[in-house]
């Protein structure tokens, strides 16, 4: 069975990008040959030793030269830098993409490297944990999430198939939207969950060191549900809040006017605006459920 293509290269073996790996490793049908690309020695050591790829190496211009697809699974910070370094050493006819959490930002940062010859199809998985590093992927981790396209205009039918096979082969459900649009949802419904867990956590870490002693104590779930999500990598989190500064803050706008009217409910005694916004609460998680996105 001719695979969808002959080489894929994967630079970034973190959480994604060792997912990728491991999914391929399984699926035939994806990639004959595989390569992970990593910068950090330490990193392109444990990938060796978790046996990832075929190939495994720090030189990502050398790495990318015959590779029919490369994926970018690097902080969006850097997407663009990385693409800079890369595109000029591709070959002509191979597909570019990225995982990145931002689409606007990176968009426009690669926007003036790209080359005609090369198919820029950029799709971002609505998947991860709060883990990082070549360790911590798994071969399952897009089964049955959410995969959203972005394309760029020029990219062909044909690559953009090719990258709609590979998705579909690591598990994931497709869905194609605008650059403005993708990076709005992805406020709502990753980038400022994250910004909560992390300034709640923040709160609580500076309490007085009796109060917050008690509190790591006594932790209940909801708590605990928060420092999971908190336990998220610094930097790629840092680099998403800055790539999506407008929509993240507008989200962030809207959500401190809710917060504000369910303090004024308690303040007031108002139990129906209390009850109203908990039932919505629990009409999402159904909902959530009934979508088997839980």
């Amino acid at each position: 069975m001719k695979p969808l293509v002959e080489t894929l290269c994967v630079i970034g073996p973190g959480l994604i990008g060792s997912s990728i790996l491991r999914r391929a490793r399984l699926e035939p049908s994806i990639a004959r040959h595989l390569i992970a690309v990593d910068r950090d020695a330490h990193v392109c050591d444990r990938a060796r030793a978790l046996n990832l790829a075929d190939e495994i190496t720090q030189d990502a211009t050398a790495a990318v030269a015959n590779a029919d697809l490369v994926v970018l699974c690097v902080p969006v910070g850097v997407i663009p830098v990385v693409a800079a370094a890369i595109i000029p050493h591709m070959k002509a006819g191979a597909i570019l993409t990225d995982v990145g959490s931002t689409r606007g930002s990176v968009v426009e940062g690669i926007t003036p490297y790209l080359r005609p010859d090369i198919a820029y199809v950029p799709a971002h998985p609505m998947a991860g944990t709060e883990h990082s590093g070549p360790d911590a992927g798994f071969a399952t981790l897009f089964e049955n999430r959410w995969c959203l396209f972005t394309p760029a205009m020029n990219a062909s039918p044909e690559a953009i198939a090719t990258m709609e096979a590979f998705w579909q082969a690591m598990g994931a459900r497709l869905r194609h939207m605008d650059v403005a649009h993708h990076d709005k949802i992805c406020a709502i419904v990753s980038h400022l969950p994250h910004l909560l867990a992390f300034t709640i956590c923040n709160t609580a870490d500076t309490l007085a060191d009796e109060l917050r002693a008690e509190v790591l104590d006594f932790a209940a779930s909801g708590f605990r549900d928060f420092t999971r999500i908190a336990a998220s990598d610094p930097i790629m989190w840092r680099d998403i809040f800055l790539h999506n500064r407008e929509a993240l803050l507008e989200m962030l706008d809207r959500f401190s006017q809710d917060a504000q009217a369910m303090a004024d409910a308690i303040r007031q005694d108002d139990e129906a605006t209390i009850v109203r916004t908990i039932e919505r609460g629990r009409r999402i998680r159904r909902n959530l459920i009934e979508n088997k996105q839980a």
